[in-house]
């Protein structure tokens, strides 16, 4: 998809969003081979000055007559109908486009890569496009690939703690706003989410369907077998967001189709890359938000052995999801791209 040279030409859809901030922080902490970088956003944002690589880029507003020439590597970390648009342009003109976004998630002619699980998947890319997964699946599915190697997964029940990131930087200042005017006393505004965030909990993330699921919880199970490419694995969710600025939590059951002890599955684990086995109970040594923000990897603590069913286990797995759960993700499916 993307020819060999010695540097590349990368355009960041979506810039001065959280998460096309974290993208190219860490496009310069890894020294991704680039040789220029265009930014595009809003009409809101655009001038903006950003620095990457010692290097100062001014922002450009996106529209239709946006330069895209020469461009070999695209992220899109933007609205849906942006992913939609420039997406298919893009991907059609010969660029390789790494999307943020649900949009192409579930179509078969794009593939859904979390580089350490599935990283073969990027050699059919049709399109031109891959899509990087939700942002609690990806570090769900990098949890459960050496179990499934190792002795199958049957079933799945998945509840999530998310933060206000998963929202964007609207929501973190709204956390930020609502907590000051608490300890203040004063009355508090909810904008961006329906209900007021800070010091509660709002059991529903995405848009409910029929049947009383949210759209986040439908994407996590669809997206996990697509990943593991396990048409037939049982997955149910239960969302929540969380009054945490940054990372998400997962606690995860999982039935099994052998028995595996709990040695046995820190063991697996720990030979998973990316992955940080952090799991001691008797020294309180567990994942925390506060230990994986500004991390590239997924933490997993809380391994024990669930004897309420046959062959189950329970996990508790932190990760930050600006970094591993979008941008860290694409940037890494970038790098394979390259190497290749």
């Amino acid at each position: 998809m993307i020819k060999k040279k010695s540097g590349y030409t990368v355009a960041i859809l979506g810039a001065t969003g959280a998460v096309g901030r974290e993208t190219l922080e860490i496009l310069e902490e890894r020294k991704f081979p680039m040789t220029d970088l265009k930014l595009f956003a809003s009409k809101r944002s655009a001038g903006e000055v950003m620095t990457c690589l010692g290097r100062e880029y001014t922002v450009e507003e996106l529209t239709d007559s946006s330069p895209f020439d020469g461009v070999d590597v695209a992220f899109i970390s933007a609205t849906d109908a942006i992913s939609r648009e420039y997406g298919h342009r893009l991907g059609a003109a010969g660029i390789a486009v790494i999307d943020d976004s649900a949009v192409f998630r579930m179509d078969d002619g794009v593939p859904l890569v979390v580089p350490e699980v599935n990283a073969s998947a990027l050699h059919d890319m049709p399109r031109g496009i891959v899509s990087i997964p939700n942002c609690t699946t990806t570090p769900l599915v990098m949890a459960l690939k050496p179990l499934h190697d190792a002795v199958g997964v049957k079933r799945v029940v998945v509840t999530t703690f998310q933060s206000v990131s998963g929202t964007g930087a609207a929501a973190m200042d709204e956390l930020m706003d609502q907590t000051k005017d608490l300890l203040a006393f004063r009355e508090v505004t909810a904008k961006v989410y329906p209900y007021q965030i800070a010091f509660n909990l709002l059991p529903h993330i995405g848009s409910f369907r029929e049947g009383g699921d949210c759209s986040e919880e439908v994407k996590i199970a669809i997206e996990t077998r697509k990943i593991l490419g396990a048409a037939n694995l049982r997955v149910t969710a239960t969302t929540v967001r969380v009054p945490v600025l940054r990372c998400h939590s997962e606690a995860i059951n999982v039935e099994l189709e052998r028995p595996l002890k709990a040695n046995d599955a820190r063991a697996a684990l720990a030979t998973m890359p990316g992955v940080i086995v952090y799991d001691d109970p008797l020294k309180k040594l567990y994942p925390m938000p506060l230990d994986a923000t500004g991390k590239d990897e997924v933490y997993i603590g809380r391994i024990r052995e669930d004897e309420s069913i046959t062959n189950g286990l329970n996990l508790w797995v932190v990760s930050d999801n600006l970094r591993k759960g979008a941008a860290l993700n694409a940037i890494q499916i970038a790098e394979c791209l390259v190497r290749n």
